[in-house]
């Protein structure tokens, strides 16, 4: 955990006068494999990852933070990666997202807007015998266990 600490304080010593990059998360995982993910309200480029690469591993490696062999890795998270933080909600506002509610069911819609207490999603109901409206839906952060922009290929 100590580890962790580190990393966020150096990330965010180096992201600290570009407000439109953010942290979402650090890990470190078993395998002595240290991920960190980062973006940004625009994207992330890769000068961006290999920067922050390159300032964490030096002050890690200066201080010898991490006493085993490990592997560290700088990215923006994954297409398939559950978003985490309200900043990456608004910034897929007028993307179609998957939701797994804590109820169990799930729902698909298109990301209208956010606010400091959950989503607001369109997505098509169908009921029998009538045509398919599109419906705004408010969901709570508390009542979604993941969220996930749906890539399409249309």
């Amino acid at each position: 955990m100590q580890v962790e600490k580190r990393v966020i304080a150096l990330i965010e010593e180096k992201i600290a006068d570009r407000p439109e990059l953010f942290l979402v998360e650090v890990k470190m995982l078993p395998n002595h494999k240290l991920i960190i993910h980062v973006d940004g309200d625009e994207g992330i480029t890769i000068q961006d990852c290999a920067a922050i690469s390159r300032h964490v591993g030096f002050h890690l490696e200066e201080e010898n933070t991490i006493d085993k062999a490990y592997n560290l890795e700088v990215s923006s998270p994954g297409v398939g990666e559950p978003l985490k933080l309200k900043r990456q909600y608004d910034k897929n506002v007028g993307r179609e997202v998957g939701l797994k509610l804590t109820d169990g069911t799930q729902k698909e819609g298109k990301l209208l807007s956010v606010n400091d207490h959950g989503i607001v999603i369109e997505a098509k109901v169908k009921e029998k015998g009538k045509k398919a409206q599109l419906v705004e839906t408010a969901v709570d952060f508390n009542n979604i266990t993941e969220t996930k922009v749906l890539i399409s290929f249309k």
